[in-house]
């Protein structure tokens, strides 16, 4: 198959600089050839300069007056124009580059599923179009990309990688079927949720997906991806339909049932709307909506009166934390997790109750 070899310039010409060669030549002034094309003087002094573009009716007058046929003066004009836009797109890439500074593009690559790059300017450009975005400067401006989300308080995280992780969440799910969402019947499903804790993933995880797109939710596990520090995050496709994406970054259980029910809060709690930027994590507002998804997936998870009555129970052995669970109905582990929360018990104690998920490719 033939190429094209022919060689692209790029040096910006402006068009005026032939221009006032031809004037010049033609021993005329630039007062002179603006009377005759009747512009003012400024107007053809700028065209000079490159401050002002050569349109295709002062092509046309530009031929009637000095001869020079108007398809040379626009086409140089074109050209002035896009050699002007490559540059402008080459320090679009170069600054946008910046924010790639610190994260591994083959582990976004590889998570995205994007080609290989090496130059900077092509790690750019393939991230702008999987994100659909015609910068990497508007993140912000992009609801789907500003989630309700869990995250690290001790890492310095990356909205690039986020909002990777974020846009692989929002093409999978575009793909799964749900009902209209019913923030009541979610709601409602909160006891059957709690009954899946005691469960394997394998068992759980394809009742959940169902249970979840039956009230209007995708649900999705995907890996953890560097310098996102999610647990889980919601967002909107439509009206009709959320998003629930859930991460194993930790893979213990009882993370996971949290931050799932935590997430569930978000939905039934903050309406269609509501987003939560990680940089506005210390903004009051936030920090309560966060709080009131903590209690949600706190009394949902064990009923506070009975957490409450067995944590002042006395010394706390084994045998009777595992017979509490049992009573009301949920995996020991998150017994644990919330003891260990609430200081109620120290860390490296009764860990053996708590286990560990995997999801396989997690996808």
């Amino acid at each position: 198959m033939a190429t094209n070899t022919q060689p692209v310039s790029d040096l910006a010409v402006i068009p005026g600089e032939y221009l006032l060669e031809v004037v010049q030549e033609a021993g005329i002034t630039q007062a002179d050839l603006a009377r005759k094309m009747g512009r003012p003087p400024q107007a053809i002094n700028e065209i000079i300069k490159g401050e002002k573009a050569i349109t295709p009716d002062t092509a046309l007058q530009l031929e009637q007056v000095i001869g020079v046929p108007a398809h040379i003066w626009t086409g140089l004009e074109s050209e002035y124009q896009l050699v002007k836009a490559r540059h402008q797109a080459a320090r679009q890439d170069a600054e946008e580059a910046a924010l790639l500074r610190g994260l591994s593009y083959p582990a976004l690559a590889h998570f995205a599923g994007l080609p290989p790059a090496h130059r900077a300017a092509d790690k750019v450009r393939e991230l702008r179009r999987f994100l659909g975005l015609a910068s990497l400067n508007n993140l912000d401006g992009v609801n789907a990309l500003r989630p309700a989300y869990r995250r690290s308080q001790k890492m310095e995280l990356s909205p690039l990688a986020l909002a990777v992780w974020l846009r692989k969440a929002e093409l999978v799910a575009a793909h799964v079927d749900t009902a209209p969402f019913d923030p009541a019947r979610l709601k409602a499903c909160g006891g059957r949720i709690r009954a899946m804790t005691r469960q394997s993933p394998q068992d759980f995880e394809p009742a959940l997906r169902a249970l979840l797109a039956d009230c209007g939710v995708a649900f999705l596990v995907q890996p953890h991806l560097a310098r996102t520090g999610v647990h889980g995050a919601t967002f909107w496709i439509t009206p009709a339909k959320a998003v629930l994406v859930m991460t194993l970054r930790y893979k213990w259980a009882d993370a996971f049932w949290f931050s799932l029910f935590h997430e569930i809060g978000h939905l039934v709690l903050h309406g269609k709307t509501r987003t939560f930027l990680e940089n506005r994590a210390t903004d009051p507002d936030a920090r309560s909506l966060e709080a009131e998804a903590d209690d949600f997936a706190s009394h949902h998870l064990i009923p506070p009166a009975e957490m409450g009555a067995f944590a002042h129970s006395g010394t706390i052995s084994k045998r009777a934390l595992a017979e509490f669970a049992d009573r009301v109905g949920i995996d020991p582990g998150i017994v644990v997790g919330r003891l260990h929360h609430d200081g109620r018990l120290p860390r490296s104690w009764m860990n053996g109750l708590r286990t560990q998920f995997d999801f396989g490719k997690q996808g």
